[in-house]
């Protein structure tokens, strides 16, 4: 079967399905996207390597990547491979340099690992082709409704997490504080929407 290389377009939280978040992945060199509900600890473990950011104590997808490279094993890519009643099947390719060993995993877990690895996230063409969505005008518009489109798509365990707004009311200094609030509470997605409001009007 035709394997296609994704990158990670976007990753938003869902104003409608309590502790949801929409991570959005996308065709390299085509307008296809293919969003996936997931929950908000997988969430949280994508976005802050993402974000370059530096957990106080390892998550588990940092102490997995710990693992293996104490016993030299890669995750040379992570491939999408079924959707079954709105549920995506992921596998995990996995190498120490001479053996190869495929491992399912949920596709959230995969995607928090590969870009720990730097592994390429692949699917195949029919699962684009029955659950992607061809975007013909600006992604960023795409993301804003991201919440009518996701509800068709496929969904896994999801957790509870805290929604972040309200940040345009405070000053930069208060912004400052709450972001250090929030690194120390290891709360990453309130401190990346912080980071970014702060961007926002430094720029």
């Amino acid at each position: 079967m035709k394997k296609v290389k994704l990158d990670i377009v976007g990753l938003s939280y869902s104003q409608t399905q309590s502790g949801a978040y929409a991570l959005v992945l996308g065709e390299v060199n085509g307008r296809r996207r293919l969003p996936i509900i997931i929950g908000a600890f997988e969430a949280q473990a994508i976005a802050i390597e993402i974000e370059k950011m530096t957990p106080t104590r390892p998550l588990t997808h940092d102490l997995f990547k710990s693992f293996a490279n104490i016993y030299n094993i890669e995750i040379s890519e992570i491939i999408i491979y079924n959707l079954v009643d709105g549920v995506f099947f992921a596998k995990l390719i996995c190498t120490d340099g001479q053996n190869t060993q495929e491992i399912d995993a949920r596709t959230s877990d995969a995607i928090a690992l590969a870009v720990r690895f730097n592994a390429t996230i692949y699917t195949y063409e029919f699962i684009l082709s029955s659950a992607g969505i061809v975007i013909e005008g600006n992604d960023f518009l795409f993301l804003e409704n991201m919440d009518a489109i996701t509800k068709e798509h496929s969904s896994e365990d999801m957790q509870t997490s805290i929604p972040v707004s309200g940040y345009q009311s405070l000053s930069t200094e208060e912004l400052q504080q709450k972001l250090e609030e929030a690194l120390a509470e290891e709360a990453y997605e309130k401190a990346a929407r912080i980071r970014d409001e702060i961007a926002r009007r430094n720029a």
